[in-house]
């Protein structure tokens, strides 16, 4: 019996479910992302990302539902699976106590690179990550910006259709989080399927798609310009005050059903009615002799829209 075959969906995933116990960390999930797409798994720390990553990947057995990764059932064909995706962990899988170019050398080997290829290969990937230089350093000495770049080429060394990437930016600084980006949307031109996991709200609008996570399930889905714009009938308000903390506990108890969030020396709430809020606003505040410097209609951001779904839906009932 063969792989099942999917065409032009790279990545699917039907009623996937993961429990640890009584603790259930994927909670009934479906989705699917296409061929060439850059798909975008945004959620808290805690919230069943690396869990649904590590499924997808083969490296751990769903409790039950089905995906699919470029067309092959991961649960009956788990190993050649992986042998058709890359993945980069949270923690770059590197050997700390080999060079950069031997750490390349290394991984041709588990991947079974042919020889004829392989040191063309191993160039490739070192000029694609700005490492031609840093090649004979030890991994353990690359700052961290370089060691990134080394974990995402040792794990596409072996050119995969399908690219995980789990938090691949975390604790990099964000001139290389830049330039990681920018080698993300380069693959993705050159066709290649990326799934990468996140909690920087910036990083999600470089995504074609993104799929929000919350608790162990999706509470919203959609391009980022969609969800930003998924309830038109609401309006997100920017409360400049000249004591924003105090502020913040004041608008949470006057407006519990707002979803007030506080942003920089901000509070951001959601209202249907401007001019009534506003009125109020400026009212709840003035009675705690807190001065008001501005009430004003702004655009919602992904993170404005995040804060909002995960507030309102609990039991991961969104968007």
């Amino acid at each position: 019996m063969g792989p099942r075959c999917k065409m032009k969906i790279a990545i699917e995933a039907k009623n996937l479910v993961r429990g640890f116990g009584n603790f259930v960390a994927v909670d009934a999930i479906s989705f699917a992302v296409r061929q060439g797409e850059i798909f975008g798994f945004l959620g808290p720390n805690g919230a069943g990302k690396s869990t649904t990553i590590k499924m997808l990947c083969g490296i751990l057995a769903p409790t039950s539902g089905e995906l699919w990764v470029d067309g092959v059932d991961v649960k009956l064909f788990p190993e050649e699976a992986k042998q058709r995706i890359g993945y980069m962990s949270q923690k770059f899988s590197l050997y700390e106590d080999l060079t950069a170019a031997e750490n390349i050398d290394f991984y041709s080997g588990i991947y079974r690179l042919p020889k004829a290829s392989k040191k063309e290969r191993i160039e490739s990937i070192l000029e694609m990550s700005g490492l031609v230089e840093e090649r004979d350093r030890l991994a353990g000495e690359l700052a961290g910006g370089y060691k990134q770049r080394l974990a995402l080429g040792c794990a596409i060394l072996h050119d995969p259709k399908i690219i995980f990437l789990d938090e691949p930016t975390a604790g990099v600084d964000p001139i290389s989080r830049r330039r990681f980006w920018d080698l993300i949307a380069r693959m993705a031109q050159e066709g290649k399927t990326i799934f990468v996991t996140t909690h920087y709200m910036d990083e999600a609008e470089h995504c074609d798609r993104l799929a929000l996570i919350n608790a162990g399930r999706i509470v919203a889905s959609g391009t980022p310009s969609e969800l930003k714009t998924a309830r038109t009938e609401q309006q997100l308000l920017e409360v400049a005050t000249s004591q924003p903390i105090k502020a913040f506990g004041v608008i949470k108890r006057a407006f519990p059903q707002a979803s007030p969030a506080l942003f920089g020396v901000n509070v951001h709430l959601t209202v249907t009615d401007r001019p009534s809020a506003e009125n109020k606003l400026r009212e709840v505040l003035t009675r705690e002799s807190i001065s008001v410097e501005s009430v004003s209609p702004i655009p919602f951001s992904l993170e404005d829209v995040f804060c909002r779904v995960v507030e309102e839906t609990p039991n991961g009932v969104g968007l």
